[in-house]
């Protein structure tokens, strides 16, 4: 055993204290391309609860970051206690969605098939606006609505009709939602309409009155058959089912997740085209473009853009798309993943990732320091 003196005890706490000083100082100028992952985020969930698949996840404006999940992609075996008669004292369906601290402990929760209004059969997306406000896409068939909450969870707009979808050019109805993108100045809310449509459509934020839409290229949306993605074939004109997610940039950029395209395509804010990016463009099957999220300077140079067929993240300068990093590979270790679905940033730079399929799981990866 080794000994030490007390000298040599306050020596080592010395060292100790200016190691973490140093790691303080070194956090204020984050990595924005290599991140590690924070194997103990977050902590247990509490009440004996169990994750769905985690189809969206979000930051809001303190930092505190919300997901949603699927309680009915749970088996009977995972959600055993609440079976008929109980199979196993483990586990009981946590709620829909789901807000955390920065710690990781949970803060609140709410949703779910046993809420008191209709609930989707399978959530896809999350948002939290610039009031705080809880947005939420559906893509089921029984779905086809945007809803939007409040904080604790009250129901203040839908958007679409329950069951009902009309095409791609139906302004009354959606086909599909997969993620939303709110905007604060124009109060608008952008809907990547992709399940079935191929579009951004745009609503004003209040009332849900339609503003506009449009298609891959900024062109009118057309629900015409596309064929096969083929790496080597010419870009289809069109989105390609499921058109994934919308983003809004700090220059007032739309940017749209075309998945199965293997693209990325930016608009102006009245679906005027602007430009287009391939990642992994030889990838075939569901696509390499999961999701969107910038990093956190304030040109927000780089795109994190999860891919849930390569199982991994890719960091893509904004203004060229060209790859600088990536991280993750398949599996189910900590920093690996499975299916990883949707991908947020908080202020600090720190990126949570979500996983459907068997994943149902979120992760949290710090920047390396500078």
């Amino acid at each position: 055993m080794l000994n030490r003196t007390p000298w040599a005890v306050f020596a080592v706490a010395i060292v100790i204290a200016g190691c973490q000083a140093k790691s303080q100082t070194e956090s204020k100028n984050p990595s924005l391309t290599d991140f590690v992952v924070d194997a103990g985020w977050p902590k247990t969930l509490p009440n004996n609860w169990i994750l769905g698949q985690v189809s969206g996840i979000a930051v809001d404006g303190d930092d505190n970051i919300w997901i949603v999940n699927r309680p009915l992609t749970l088996t009977e075996r995972e959600a055993g206690a609440v079976q008929d008669p109980p199979v196993s004292t483990c586990c009981v369906p946590a709620p829909s969605i789901i807000q955390f601290d920065q710690e990781g402990n949970v803060l609140q929760a709410w949703g779910g098939q046993d809420s008191d209004e209709q609930w989707p059969q399978s959530e896809h997306g999350l948002n939290i606006d610039g009031d705080g406000n809880v947005w939420m896409a559906s893509n089921g068939g029984r779905d086809q609505v945007v809803l939007k909450f409040s904080p604790e969870g009250e129901r203040l707009l839908q958007i679409g009709e329950w069951g009902v979808t009309g095409g791609s050019n139906d302004t009354a109805h959606l086909g599909g939602p997969t993620d939303i993108a709110v905007d604060l100045e124009t109060n608008e809310v952008y809907v990547s309409d992709g399940y079935q449509n191929r579009r951004v459509i745009v609503y004003d934020a209040t009332t849900g009155e339609y503003k506009r839409h449009w298609g891959g290229y900024g062109d009118i949306p057309d629900d015409g058959p596309l064929g096969e993605y083929q790496s080597d074939a010419d870009p289809t004109h069109q989105f390609r089912s499921p058109m994934h997610a919308v983003r809004i940039s700090n220059d007032g950029l739309v940017y749209a997740a075309d998945r199965v395209n293997n693209r990325i395509q930016v608009f102006q804010k009245d679906g005027t085209f602007v430009s287009e990016g391939f990642i992994a463009k030889n990838t075939l099957g569901m696509g390499s473009v999961w999701d969107l999220e910038f990093s956190v300077d304030d040109a927000q140079t780089y795109i994190y853009v999860p891919d849930g067929t390569n199982m991994k993240v890719w960091v893509v300068r904004r203004d060229d798309f060209s790859i600088v990093n990536s991280f993750g590979t398949g599996g189910r270790q900590a920093g690996q993943f499975n299916w990883i679905h949707n991908l947020a940033a908080d202020s600090h730079g720190n990126l949570y990732t979500s996983e459907v399929n068997t994943g149902k799981r979120v992760q949290r990866f710090v920047p390396v320091s500078d």
